[in-house]
């Protein structure tokens, strides 16, 4: 009976230790997701700071000054309760750092202000990203210490059970031992699949389930897990789509949003030579937007597998050809080039497509080329394959970039500041091509240039057609 007491007694208080414990481990989660949820907060106020400081306003001056000081108010209460949620001194640094990060950013806001100019606004620019990196870096801390407080209420936890498994299965010892069988062999990764579940359906799309246990339990984890694996990664894709849409769509619509401004009756008379530049302005705007939503359209088909091919005998020259001259009319301080064989380069083939195909490749070639240089667009065959080149002297492609550059929405950061896009005209190239047999391979060096090649199966060796010039060169 004496031990019996001492083993209550020892349950009775471990039970107080783990309770208080867990209380503990509560109010930290607690502080933790404060400090998560508000610099979210002071992210998203921060960001709308900026775009009421930098858009055009459409309160009066005073209003514009009353919204911007309401905003910095919000930004200053956001700091204040923020150095409440610290739970270390290394936190405390952090939010210390951020706070001196959003004092920076709006002190080089108010200059760019106060004398906008491209310098004062390039320093407000990279001081809001400065801060915002600060802030992620903190939401990142926080992340991190709500994941080790969780990580500790689990250790716990495992404790806890293994306590009272233990004191249980000295009292009752034919009992205990039976139902520690069945918690190591199948309560266990029940639990774990279970609280897998209730944490991902909550919003954790790291958490996975344990495979342990019998085949059946086993079998469910893995099920779960790759399910869960499935959902973020279409998550993440999706999010991916929407970003590269909004962002790449916004430049055209800005421009015609300008454009139009500029032409407003209210004004007075616009110089005819004006004018034309600003409809000039907007017919290739309007004509960038239509390419990306045709793009959009075709991603979106061959995404559904539904891309529709209709086959038919086509030279490859008359194609580029077709292309080449497509461009001519429109060339400014550049020089296309066309080299073509003398016989035919018979392909079955939708030509429509590959006319998009080598629409793309030229476009490219052109935007991002230096005016004054030449690109070339040559037609032959190789090894029983037709084969499209086109080549440019522009800014070029490292090797990481030419790995990922047929992925949608891949855009090299220097290609992003020479010209606006969707980034999805090579993706569907790659799919359009692919579809025909045959595979498009790129070769470049940063600043030298670089050379697509489209290789297609040819629809028979040899094939009698009228002869063109030999080396022809169109400019």
């Amino acid at each position: 009976m004496v031990a019996l007491g001492f083993l209550v007694l020892a349950s009775v208080g471990s039970l107080a230790l783990f309770t208080q414990h867990f209380h503990r481990t509560r109010d930290g989660v607690g502080l933790a997701t404060e400090g998560i949820r508000l610099p979210g907060q002071l992210e998203v106020a921060l960001l709308g700071h900026y775009r009421r400081s930098v858009e055009p306003p459409a309160e009066s001056p005073a209003a514009q000054a009353a919204l911007i000081a309401a905003s910095e108010d919000r930004l200053m209460a956001l700091l204040d309760v923020i150095n409440h949620t610290s739970l270390s001194l290394e936190e405390r640094d952090l939010i210390n750092e951020v706070r001196r990060q959003v004092y920076a950013y709006l002190v080089a806001q108010r200059d760019a202000r106060s004398t906008p100019s491209w310098e004062t606004l390039t320093r407000a620019r990279q001081a809001l990203d400065t801060a915002q990196s600060s802030i992620s870096f903190l939401v990142y801390f926080n992340v991190k210490e709500a994941r080790d407080t969780e990580a500790q209420a689990v250790r716990w936890s495992h404790s806890a059970i293994v306590g009272c498994i233990t004191l249980s299965s000295l009292l009752l010892l034919g009992l205990g031992g039976m139902l520690l069988w069945m918690r190591g062999a199948v309560l266990r990764p029940l639990i774990g699949v279970s609280q897998a579940m209730r944490s991902f359906g909550g919003g954790n799309k790291g958490t996975r389930a344990p495979e342990q246990g019998p085949a059946e339990l086993r079998e469910m984890a893995r099920t779960f897990n790759e399910m869960a694996s499935t959902l973020v990664q279409r998550q993440d894709e999706q999010l991916t789509f929407l970003a590269g849409v909004a962002h790449d769509l916004r430049n055209p619509l800005s421009a015609l949003r300008l454009s139009t401004a500029f032409v407003n009756p209210e004004r007075s008379e616009v110089p005819p030579e004006r004018l034309q530049r600003t409809l000039t302005l907007v017919q290739r705007q309007v004509a960038a937007l239509d390419r990306m939503v045709g793009d959009l359209l075709d991603a979106t088909r061959i995404e559904a597998g539904r891309l529709e091919l209709h086959l038919e005998e086509c030279d490859a020259r008359e194609l580029a050809r077709s292309v080449v001259e497509l461009f001519e009319a429109s060339l400014q301080g550049h020089e296309l080039r066309l080299s073509l064989p003398d016989t035919a380069v018979n392909l079955r083939c939708d030509g429509t497509r590959l006319e998009q195909v080598l629409n793309n490749l030229v476009s490219n070639a052109l935007k991002y080329s230096p005016t004054g240089t030449c690109v070339d667009v040559t037609v032959s065959c190789q090894q029983g394959e037709a084969l499209l080149t086109v080549t440019d002297r522009g800014i070029g492609l490292s090797v990481d970039v030419q790995r990922r550059l047929f992925s949608p929405f891949m855009r090299a950061t220097n290609a992003r500041n020479c010209a606006p896009g969707a980034g999805l005209g090579l993706s569907v190239a790659r799919r359009i091509v692919e579809a025909h047999g045959g595979r498009i391979e790129v070769e470049s060096q940063p600043g030298q240039g670089a050379t697509f090649r489209v290789r297609l199966p040819l629809s028979r060796p040899e094939a009698p057609n009228v002869s063109w010039p030999s080396g022809s060169v169109v400019h």
